[in-house]
């Protein structure tokens, strides 16, 4: 499970702090030409995404083109792309070159809107503690990490000697990996981190939704779903169990239809990152309702430096799932009559 940038960072970017547009003067030729021109040399690198690039949906290399855009690509180096062959194996990793959208997905998770020089890098990981994340052109977010090592690009290695390359449309900083988007659902995640040899996390969460009404499971399961979930820690049943006593919380595990509202009761429709919370706190004075999926009405709010809804504090955010988002929570939130 990523621990990513807490609520009170993202606010920070949402409102044109670390990670505004940079207007400084740029290189003269686009990301997509020193690509280009990178690919062609005497000692090529980005070879295998200049053809990636090729073989994506056009509107990537478009994008990587157009004069007006101001842009942060995370390029992966030749050794990068072979290191993946090499993970994928040769027709696994042909498949992904050959499907177009998939590509494209892969290709946009390492493009990051507005200009990110390497000193907003070291900046951010100052300021958040040495844990960060931006939201990539493809929706899902990007870890940034520092390491004993140095910085980490969603795990891979910023090489430090191949940062900061300016281009007329924004700027490259070279990675040692190939980064992945998420592909598994919210279930899939759910279920994957309830049953973990170690550090097993929502196992309670997955018990209740598997008690649930089917349609809760089918919903986290649904890979055309769009949905934000703010998911109680196995510390926030156990906490509502004590609060309760046994034979109640029991009780409510074994009615369906309660358990289903109160489970509905932590899903919002749509995808809501922390760039948008922030965004939403700060239109509307530090506090906003928000619609679950149940119909009710729960409130988002700026508290002692916490983010709450309703009375669960925001303790982990940016969770990316093919399908959704998740926060935690450090408590379980009970919708009211």
């Amino acid at each position: 499970m990523k621990r990513l940038l807490a609520f009170a960072l993202v606010a920070v970017i949402a409102l044109g702090g670390v990670f505004g547009t940079v207007n400084a003067q740029m290189g003269g030729k686009t990301i997509a030409e020193i690509v280009v021109e990178s690919a062609s040399g005497a000692t090529p690198e980005f070879s295998t995404l200049l053809a990636a690039v090729q073989a994506a949906d056009e509107s990537v290399l478009k994008t990587l083109s157009d004069p007006e855009a101001r842009l942060t690509v995370f390029a992966p180096t030749d050794a990068a792309f072979a290191a993946l062959r090499e993970a994928l194996g040769e027709e696994a990793f042909n498949s992904v070159l050959a499907n177009k959208e998939q590509l494209t997905q892969i290709l946009l998770f390492h493009v990051v809107p507005g200009v990110v020089k390497s000193a907003d890098v070291v900046a951010a990981l100052e300021g958040s503690g040495g844990s960060f994340s931006v939201r990539s052109a493809q929706g899902q977010f990007i870890n940034v990490a520092q390491t004993e090592d140095g910085i980490t690009i969603e795990g891979a290695n910023l090489k430090l000697d191949m940062v900061d390359i300016e281009a007329s449309n924004g700027v490259i900083h070279v990675i040692d990996a190939v980064i992945l988007p998420e592909t598994r659902t919210l279930a899939e995640i759910v279920v994957a981190s309830a049953t973990a040899e170690e550090g097993a996390e929502f196992t309670t969460l997955l018990a209740a939704v598997q008690a649930a009404d089917e349609a809760v499971l089918t919903a986290l399961s649904n890979p055309e779903s769009k949905l934000t979930v703010f998911a109680p820690t196995d510390a926030a049943f156990a906490a509502l169990k004590e609060a309760l006593g046994e034979e109640a919380f029991n009780a409510v595990l074994a009615d369906k239809a309660a358990l289903t509202n109160i489970l509905l009761y932590h899903v919002v429709q749509g995808i809501v990152g922390s760039d948008d919370v922030a965004k939403l706190l700060a239109d509307n004075n530090g506090e906003v309702k928000v619609e679950m999926l149940n119909g009710k009405s729960a409130t988002i709010k700026l508290m002692d430096g916490a983010i709450m809804i309703d009375n669960a504090k925001i303790i982990m955010t940016d969770i990316d799932a093919a399908n959704g988002i998740i926060h935690v929570i450090d408590a379980v939130i009970v919708p009211g009559e």
